[in-house]
């Protein structure tokens, strides 16, 4: 996921690293923070794969600082990740957040909608955090607080991004 979002925020603009960095950061939040341990390596293989490069530009006070550029082939290889995201990253909601929020950057809708299809199918699929043997347990089954709480949250998300879902594929903008 890290490599996509790099390659999504480089299809927005050309970038100096630490830029890059806290955009990364800002868009995982807390729940994945970014070190300069897995950042630069990612950037290098990007580059070393031809999908970004490295060029000197002048910086505010005369040193010179390396901004990173997304190449043609980075951003066809950003389009590909796009069109086709892994199963993975529709399932888990903090790797789709990331293909979320770099979908606008392909071109044809219907290639949009197709991934929030993906999305919304896999939500619409039955599914419980928590079970009796074999059995989901519904909510008033469950007798820990804390557990019927993050049943009451899940459900109450997973609500609220099917209905959000559904609007953007039925083309009601109040939901764009």
């Amino acid at each position: 996921m890290l490599e996509l979002a790099i390659l999504g925020f480089l299809a927005e603009a050309p970038l100096h690293g630490y830029e890059l960095r806290r955009r990364v950061a800002h868009l995982s939040g807390h729940s994945r923070p970014v070190s300069d341990g897995s950042l630069y390596p990612a950037i290098n293989r990007l580059v070393r794969q031809g999908l970004l490069e490295r060029r000197t530009e002048a910086g505010r006070a005369a040193a010179q600082r390396h901004v990173l550029h997304l190449t043609e082939a980075g951003r066809t290889d950003l389009l590909q990740r796009l069109r086709r995201p892994p199963e993975q990253d529709i399932t888990d909601f903090n790797r789709f957040a990331v293909v979320l929020a770099f979908l606008s950057q392909l071109p044809d809708v219907a290639d949009q909608h197709a991934v929030l299809s993906r999305r919304l199918a896999f939500l619409e699929e039955p599914a419980s955090f928590f079970y009796d043997g074999d059995r989901p347990l519904r909510e008033r089954e469950m007798d820990d607080p804390y557990r019927k709480g993050l049943f009451v949250v899940a459900r109450a998300t997973s609500r609220a991004e099917r209905t959000w879902l559904r609007g953007v594929l039925d083309g009601d903008h109040t939901h764009d």
